[in-house]
């Protein structure tokens, strides 16, 4: 697989950014990780300087904290002095000072709106914003935008314009069971696009419908079995969700409305959804890394799609730290030893453990039947890039190999005219390696992307370690692959 040297692009001390919005580390100085961060907020050094008072910002006031020794930003209506943070922070000071005395809550959510910031700066927690006195002139439609949910008339318009009509859903009883059926009104509906969860009394169902989220979520009104079914008819888009009940009673209503029920919400704000799933096995597969099998609770319903990844969460040393991992296919597994467990309730990740690391150490202690909590998906790779797709290329370092798993899995059983080559390049190869050796280079990209035809339609996914694939994006726009024919896989 090809690497990347460390004197290549960009050097180590540079902060320069990848052109397609990805985002790079900065290094640290000795005794500024994570872990040192963690520390530090358990110490009982006052980090907000107002020796534990909580106030109400103003605007005014927010504004005053803009440079890095004051440096105060809002997030989600709570305000956080960030300044003993610079030092910490992955992505530089001068990411964190484009958000000094403002509102940052849309660039973080541009950049790592997965990590857990509520448990990374409790300890810098300055207070909540003013509420401004005046209530706007149709306040319930406004509590719904703070809540995420988009007032009806605007999620019609929105939807209108791409040329799509709003979902909705009805539901319906027999004696022993509940059907929830959710009509989307689109074509592309599968299995893939559905996710269920139903937590003690709390039923929620997200359909992914395009960039949006529609959100079924109830207090059910009566108990059901923790087992469940979920079927979609794709020609016309509808979802039925079958639920058991625990007594044959006659439900009046499905329940009582919870959090931004029966709503339309762009993907970007719904927010991640997290669930306990058991580890069931762990496998090494090489020095340092292993397969790791999770199991979905049986109340729930959750398949990740082709090239989209999740969050991994654990509590460590009271602090929640959240890394993003992409599934691999079950076809990876044929030459492990242990059982193969063939079903959706099953998720297998290729981890690699970095001793000197905080989160994958933690996650090599987990015994069997220990829980991790996995996210509901996320990415922007879409199946429709495969369409009419004539060249596809996928460029993988180390455990970027793992979102290709599912990509080769899915052209090789769809493009019946799609050939399959691979090459395997190593960086550092021993004596006995006879194959091709290097780094990322023009040489070796040229030797390797060769269009069918000069108009043929192309796709090149790339994923591995920071500098190779930045190294990788630059390199292929010097061969006037454009922008829209390369997908970078930077979570």
């Amino acid at each position: 697989m090809l690497n990347v040297p460390s004197q290549s692009f960009p050097a180590p001390s540079s902060q320069q950014r990848v052109a397609s919005g990805g985002r790079s580390k900065v290094p640290l100085k000795q005794g500024r990780s994570l872990m040192d961060w963690i520390r530090l907020t358990k110490s009982g050094k006052d980090l907000t300087g107002l020796k534990g008072r909580l106030i109400e910002v103003t605007e005014e006031e927010l504004k005053k904290h803009n440079t890095k020794d004051d440096c105060w930003i809002c997030i989600r209506g709570f305000v956080y002095n960030v300044t003993p943070y610079m030092e910490y922070h992955p992505g530089g000071e001068d990411e964190l000072m484009r958000a000094a005395g403002s509102d940052g809550t849309d660039l973080f959510d541009q950049v790592h709106r997965w990590v857990n910031y509520e448990s990374m700066l409790k300890e810098c927690l300055v207070g909540r914003m003013a509420v401004k006195p005046a209530l706007p002139k149709d306040y319930h439609e406004e509590k719904k935008v703070l809540n995420g949910m988009l007032p009806k008339s605007q999620v019609a318009d929105t939807f209108a314009k791409e040329g799509c009509s709003s979902p909705s859903y009805d539901w319906f009883q027999t004696d022993s069971s509940v059907t929830i059926v959710i009509y989307t009104k689109q074509k592309d509906i599968n299995l893939d696009s559905v996710i269920v969860d139903h937590q003690d009394d709390s039923f929620r169902a997200e359909i992914l419908i395009k960039d949006y989220s529609y959100i079924i979520h109830v207090e059910l009104s009566h108990e059901i079995e923790e087992d469940f079914s979920v079927r979609v008819v794709e020609n016309v888009g509808k979802i039925e969700i079958v639920l058991k009940k625990k007594e044959n009673a006659s439900w009046k209503r499905l329940g009582h409305p919870l959090e931004n029920h029966n709503s339309l919400i762009p993907r970007k704000d719904t927010g991640l959804y997290y669930r306990k799933c058991r580890l069931i096995s762990k496998e090494g597969v090489t020095h340092d890394t292993k397969l790791f099998c999770l199991m979905l609770p049986p109340s729930t319903h959750l398949q990740v799609p082709v090239g989209q990844h999740v969050y991994l969460k654990l509590t460590i040393t009271g602090t929640e730290i959240v890394k993003p991992y992409t599934p691999v296919s079950d076809s990876l597994l044929s030459e492990i030893k242990e059982p193969v467990l063939l079903n959706n309730k099953y998720i297998y990740f290729l981890i690699k453990i970095y001793p000197a690391g905080l989160f994958t150490p933690e996650l090599d202690q987990l015994q069997i039947g220990d829980f991790v909590s996995v996210s509901n998906p996320e990415g922007s790779f879409k199946i429709s890039q495969f369409q009419e797709l004539e060249d596809l290329f996928l460029l993988a370092a180390g455990t970027g190999f793992t979102p290709m798993v599912k990509i080769l899995n899915y052209a090789l059983t769809n493009i019946p005219s799609l050939r399959f080559d691979v090459e395997f390049v190593l960086s550092a190869p021993t004596s006995e390696w006879n194959g091709k050796w290097g780094h990322i280079s023009p040489a070796l990209l040229s030797e390797f992307l060769k269009r069918s035809s000069d108009k043929s339609k192309v796709l090149i996914c790339i994923c591995g370690p920071t500098p190779f694939t930045e190294q990788g994006i630059r390199l292929l726009r010097d061969r006037n692959f454009s922008k829209e024919e390369i997908h970078s896989f930077t979570a």
